[in-house]
């Protein structure tokens, strides 16, 4: 940085130039020149005010909006040469204004600061962030309630502790994740709403001495409101850490089905297929079909709770109002809604694409004595035995049946009269996989009935409303 460009920045304070170290620690327009779109729209609606409060002329604000628009279209056709000497995005997008238009450009810095200019920019770059997550989880959402409904009669193993518990739907299942999804498009909604207040007009701390309107540029940005005191205006990073909790709880979510896949893609289970689209190959080991694209979504959530903690670090310490720690919160947060956008949006793509295998899926719910429940509530409801009685009765004949090596639907009646003579050949009619499901036809349950229900439900839900969890 030369004397002079200092001087540009600073005014008289400082006589000499920052050592270079400084300079490029200092300097964040490698990240946040990601804040271009949201700084140049906050710099029109500021400019707009100024004209007609009368703190600048209309010319002038004219010659600025046209001077920023030239800005933004040489910033989108990726001509504008970005410089590390001025710092950030903010002086970058003003020295380039300076260029074009000379003296005016001066004027628009009036009755503002670096601080609420930053602190808007992030505030508007969340909300976007935000609202296209909202967007990419509804269309998930969507996907998976309509897989559901197709795949309501495809039977699984449920488990606990990944050890085969109780047959359940393939449908039941997908929709688990629509209810998942449905609680993070409303903390992410939660998170909108207490964003939604304008930090534009709190200047460097203490607000302005200039008749400016600050409820004019909050609704010409669409917020619902300025925010009511200056010194939290500029030094609130709220929320960010908000969106990034959520972000966490949601990615995670996603983590989560993403395990699932991986492991229902392995030839021990066998469940499921994912077409080349959305699986690799191996360097070494032609027979390979990798789950890759569900791995990295497994991995991102490490990222974006990450970027939580780390900004959490940052603003635990922090007396008001600015500090430059605070240039710390934007390339963490910005590397975790970039990555949960891509996990969310591959996630989409794999589920599309995802088939079930059901006579694999099928077969496996059969194993590892997966209807014995079904027995002990038959021994509840047909012989009245207390519960503890029939969980006991039920272990007993399961030890005999698992004895043989055999299903318990294919030991004998003889076999089972031998634990509790009062038992009848009923008792085969809850013993299949598909008698279980069936039968769990409690509101939630996994019933094919229920599953098409609730899917149905859902579909007409994120029809009707896709802006709403």
């Amino acid at each position: 940085m030369t004397r002079s460009d200092a001087n540009k920045m600073w005014g008289g304070r400082f006589a000499m130039s920052p050592a270079e170290l400084m300079v490029e620690i200092n300097a964040s327009i490698g990240f946040d020149k990601a804040m271009a779109p949201q700084d140049i729209a906050g710099s029109k609606a500021h400019a707009e005010m100024l004209a007609r409060q009368g703190i600048i002329s209309k010319t002038d604000a004219r010659e600025i909006i046209k001077g920023l628009e030239q800005v933004r279209s040489e910033i989108e056709r990726g001509e504008f040469a970005f410089s590390q000497a001025l710092e950030d995005i903010h002086m970058n997008v003003e020295s380039r204004l300076a260029e074009l238009i000379g003296p005016a450009a001066g004027r628009l810095h009036t009755a503002r600061s670096r601080n609420d200019q930053v602190a808007l920019d992030f505030r508007l770059y969340v909300r976007d962030s935000l609202d296209a997550f909202d967007s990419t989880l509804h269309s998930l959402q969507q996907v998976l309630a309509t897989k559901a409904e197709t795949h309501a009669d495809v039977v699984m193993p449920g488990f606990t502790h990944l050890q085969p518990a109780q047959p359940v739907t393939f449908g039941h299942h997908l929709l688990a994740y629509v209810e998942m999804l449905g609680r993070d498009r409303g903390r992410f909604a939660d998170a909108r709403k207490r964003l939604n207040e304008s930090p534009l007009g709190s200047a460097a701390l203490a607000g302005t001495s200039f008749p400016i309107d600050r409820e004019a540029t909050a609704e010409a940005l669409g917020f619902d409101r300025p925010t009511a005191n200056s010194l939290d205006g500029v030094s609130d990073r709220d929320f960010a850490l908000e969106t990034l909790a959520a972000a966490a709880i949601s990615a995670m979510h996603l983590s989560r089905l993403a395990e699932e896949i991986v492991i229902w893609m392995t030839p021990q289970f066998g469940f499921v297929r994912l077409s080349d689209k959305w699986t690799t190959g191996s360097s070494i080991m032609p027979q390979k079909r990798n789950p890759d694209a569900a791995e990295l979504c497994r991995a991102k959530v490490g990222r974006i709770a990450g970027a939580f903690q780390g900004l959490l670090m940052v603003m635990k310490g922090l007396p008001l109002t600015y500090s430059k720690d605070m240039q710390e919160d934007k390339e963490a947060t910005f590397d975790a809604l970039r990555a949960f956008a891509v996990a969310a949006a591959a996630m989409r793509g794999m589920i599309e694409d995802l088939e079930p295998v059901p006579e694999t899926m099928r077969a496996a719910a059969g194993r590892g004595y997966s209807t014995a429940t079904d027995l002990a509530d038959w021994l509840v409801r047909t012989l009245g035995l207390p519960f503890r009685e029939a969980h006991h009765v039920t272990g007993t004949i399961v030890k005999r049946a698992e004895s043989k090596g055999m299903a318990l639907e294919d030991l004998s009646l003889a076999e089972m009269q031998a634990v509790e003579p009062r038992i009848t050949k009923d008792v085969f009619s809850v013993l299949s996989v598909d008698a279980s499901v069936r039968s769990r036809t409690s509101y939630g349950g996994t019933a094919p009935q229920n599953v098409r229900k609730m899917a149905r439900r859902w579909i007409k839900r994120l029809e009707k409303a896709p802006g709403k969890a």
